[in-house]
């Protein structure tokens, strides 16, 4: 059976809250952050370990009345609301059940128990579980609950949108301690401040681990402190901090202890519950989501229906090898079957794929890659996020919403996105593939600058494949309209639905979406080979840029110069 993965989803909910650009709202005003960047989560951890088996497990009780007869201050200092006793701020809190109602669609149960944390439910689950599990956190408390002999890994959100992966086995390099019931006492030794447990004055995390891999326990600890030990690093100093706070550390460990008996009434063996994509599309509505709901979907799809479609297409092809078999002769080869030539076939029988970048700026010598996304329909969609390695502009931030903190926080390094697209370039120009953007020769001209600047040993020029840019056809078959030819008007133009602009992956499912429409709007230019297209979009973009340079002139500006470059300047 496949993993199953617990999402400690109130610790990733408030990350991608403080994280995620608070600018991306629903039709309500409402910011939408922390949803976009929980579902996203998901779907990585979907596509990351090829499973379905997710469970969100949520805080009934954040401040549970158990850990707080024991100790009154845990989380005292995180109360927003003394009256209602809440931590989560009201710009959270609207976001939480359309969260919720997007997961349930999707058939990812919700397990809270009531007067316990996501923690108790997360440390029942691993311990009843029958597969692997993976605990997915940014909290630290929850390594104790590392264990060999269950299979249980946690896996942490780094910089850079990388992910640490630990197990016990890694606990002695990672913090020096040999399993999960000693990192639980060096933990209580640490203390931590944010959730009101004070540890041990003066003992930090390296200091604890030292003593317990000298006494090899809390207790014993304690008990040579008592015995006037001063060896293995239990100087007179810290043994008289351990005696004076013996109490103390006794009810931190209580209180980190996590329950491994709730009753949260979820069958392990039967989840996925199955997704509901009518009910997804409902949740989602009005709620500025959709490109991770596209991504979450489809990533679930992708895993539940892997083994299905396998074993179909197996039968069917077994079924039409029969079938070619006794309809003709083995020497004669099927006009259908045969290739087709690469000059004549038109450029929307290939596959066409939308791509797009947000960037730092607007002059692509100096921009830098902030999102990028190749699309080739709402449910197959690749996407980037890199740290730039330079401030990104208010002007560039007010536009796709990324500041520089959440790019660094989150982005992989310039070069790695670099390429990555590069790679992807390459294998779609080896396919035969059309790639489609809007005013792509700003795409293409960032990404030969950003080659140049992190990849020189790559010769960008000759890895890009069939280009469509939908702004010079466009202005090839329509050359006299009125108005802005912006990727939104233009979609305006042709009833193409753009959901959240300027994000990268909408713009390229936009793009994607127009090229179809000026195919059918012109028969001509449909018809034009993968050659004849990148020839013919060669001349239209010299002759419109000569034609606007023109008018430029006329208009007074009489050293107006228009690049006619293609497709990069």
């Amino acid at each position: 059976m496949k993993p199953l993965v617990l999402l400690d989803t109130p610790a990733l909910y408030y990350r991608a809250f403080y994280s995620v650009p608070d600018s991306i709202v629903n039709a309500d005003g409402h910011p939408v952050n922390a949803v976009r960047g929980v579902l996203d989560t998901v779907a990585q951890m979907v596509r990351r370990f090829g499973t379905d088996r997710v469970i969100a497990t949520m805080d009934a009780d954040w401040r549970p009345a158990f850990r707080t007869a024991i100790m009154p201050e845990y989380k005292a200092a995180r109360v927003k609301d003394e009256e209602a006793g809440t931590e989560i701020p009201p710009e959270l809190a609207v976001q939480l059940p359309i969260m919720n109602r997007v997961l349930t669609a999707a058939g990812i149960p919700i397990a809270e128990v009531a007067g316990t944390e996501a923690d108790d439910v997360i440390a029942t689950m691993a311990a009843q579980s029958t597969t692997p599990v993976i605990i997915v956190s940014p909290d630290r408390d929850l390594l104790a609950l590392l264990d060999s002999s269950a299979d249980v890994s946690v896996l942490r959100p780094r910089k850079g949108g990388e992910w640490e992966a630990l197990t016990q086995a890694d606990l002695p390099n990672a913090y020096g301690v040999p399993d999960g019931t000693r990192y639980r006492e060096l933990a209580a030794l640490r203390g931590d401040p944010s959730d009101g447990l004070p540890g041990a004055p003066g003992i930090g995390e390296k200091t604890a681990a030292t003593l317990l891999e000298n006494f090899g326990s809390l207790e014993s600890i304690i008990k040579a402190a008592k015995a006037g030990v001063k060896t293995g690093g239990l100087s007179p100093k810290r043994a008289a901090t351990i005696i004076e706070v013996e109490e103390t550390l006794h009810k931190t460990l209580e209180v980190m202890r996590c329950l491994t008996d709730v009753d949260h009434g979820i069958d392990l063996d039967s989840v996925p519950n199955g997704l509901d994509r009518a009910a997804v599309e409902d949740a989602a509505d009005g709620q500025n989501i959709r490109r991770s709901v596209d991504n979450l979907t489809s990533a679930l799809e992708s895993v539940s229906g892997a083994d299905a479609a396998a074993a179909s297409h197996e039968a069917a092809s077994q079924a039409a090898a029969q079938s070619d078999a006794v309809a003709q002769p083995k020497s004669t080869e099927s006009a259908e079957s045969a290739p087709r030539s690469a000059g004549t076939a038109s450029w929307v029988q290939s596959r066409l794929v939308g791509f797009d970048l947000e960037t730092t700026g607007v002059e692509p010598a100096t921009a830098r890659i902030v999102t990028a996304a190749f699309v080739d329909s709402p449910a197959q969609v690749r996407t980037w996020l890199a740290d730039p390695g330079i401030e990104i502009p208010e002007s560039a931030r007010a536009v796709h919403g990324i500041t520089t903190e959440f790019a660094r926080a989150n982005g992989s390094a310039a070069a790695q996105v670099v390429s990555e697209l590069c790679a992807e370039f390459a294998a779609l120009r080896e396919e035969g593939a059309v790639v489609v953007g809007h005013n792509v020769v700003y795409d293409l001209s960032v990404m030969a600058a950003e080659v140049a600047r992190h990849r020189p040993d790559i010769d960008f020029a000759s890895i890009i494949p069939t280009i469509v840019d939908t702004f010079v056809v466009d202005k090839q078959i329509d050359p006299y309209r009125r108005g802005k030819r912006t990727l939104i008007e233009t979609a305006k133009t042709y009833r193409i639905e753009l959901l959240d602009a300027h994000d990268a992956a909408a713009d390229a499912l936009a793009a994607l979406d127009i090229s179809r429409a000026l195919a059918e709007k012109s028969t001509e230019i449909s018809a034009l080979s993968n050659d004849e297209i990148m020839a013919a979009q060669a001349d239209w973009k010299r002759s419109q840029a000569a034609g606007l340079q023109a008018w430029l002139r006329k208009k007074g500006n009489a050293e107006a110069v228009v690049d006619g470059s293609w497709p990069m300047s």
